[in-house]
């Protein structure tokens, strides 16, 4: 199986190289502990080549997706700093391999979150503040033809993320019951509330914590952590701008680039 997983990671890195998709990798893996083990080679690589590792991604916290992929968890990915992209700045084509656009709350942690089992409390305590995101997924696996084991070996099908620049505190924002509107180039694309996360992006936020504490990974202060989608992920494509506004976290825009001519 150990051949199985590197050659995974080598389909992976060899479309992240060529910008060209790839396969699906499930001919190879089958399990979530394989996939992840997939996800481990590419973070291993890339924290090799001098990535610095900024936080996590939550995937799949929309109960319609899971049932879609067959599964009744969540997953993560690795957020890399080179993956961070100032709110409005243009996205240069095929920066994303297959983008998409989601809404999303991000987390900014200001301490640890270590113990083998939190409560919400300590996730409040250790939260400096909330910020409203666009995160553009990305797949590269040829026609987004995933499974739950393509998505996760796939570093959760990560692409980039965008982050508004107005810090909220938790106490001035009701994260459950905050509504979102995404629009592209002015017209209404996906809505939601945090509440179409898990129930409340601080319970994706948990959950994700003692996760990352079982695999050895923990989040550390200073990490940013995107909590899942408000609503509905939508295509992205050259010229594309989208801005998302997350009631008590204001808005935050992804501008994507025009193609050459």
């Amino acid at each position: 199986m150990t051949t199985n997983i590197d050659a995974a990671a080598e389909r992976l890195l060899g479309a992240h190289a060529d910008g060209v998709p790839c396969a699906p990798v499930r001919d190879l893996i089958t399990t979530a502990d394989d996939a992840y083990a997939v996800q481990d080679r590419l973070t291993e690589r890339w924290l090799g080549d001098g990535r610095r590792l900024a936080g996590r991604k939550i995937g799949l916290t929309s109960r319609a997706v899971q049932e879609q992929l067959g599964v009744d968890s969540p997953d993560f990915g690795m957020l890399f700093a080179d993956m961070a992209v100032p709110d409005g700045a243009e996205i240069p084509p095929g920066a994303v391999l297959q983008p998409r656009a989601e809404a999303e709350v991000a987390l900014v942690l200001e301490h640890d979150l270590t113990h083998e089992r939190h409560t919400v409390a300590d996730v409040i305590r250790a939260t400096a503040f909330a910020l409203p995101a666009i995160e553009v997924v990305g797949s590269r696996v040829r026609d987004w033809d995933i499974t739950l084991a393509d998505t996760v070996a796939d570093n959760a099908s990560s692409g980039l993320f965008v982050l508004g620049s107005r810090p909220v505190p938790l106490k001035d924002v009701d994260l459950r019951l905050c509504g979102m509107v995404m629009e592209r180039r002015g017209e209404q694309v996906s809505t939601g509330t945090g509440a179409a996360c898990l129930g409340h992006p601080l319970n994706a936020a948990l959950w994700l914590a003692d996760t990352l504490v079982r695999v050895g990974r923990p989040l550390r202060a200073g990490d940013t952590v995107l909590t899942g989608a408000l609503g509905p992920v939508v295509p992205a494509a050259p010229g594309d701008v989208f801005e998302a506004r997350i009631d008590g976290l204001g808005d935050v825009r992804a501008a994507f680039g025009k193609e050459a001519r």
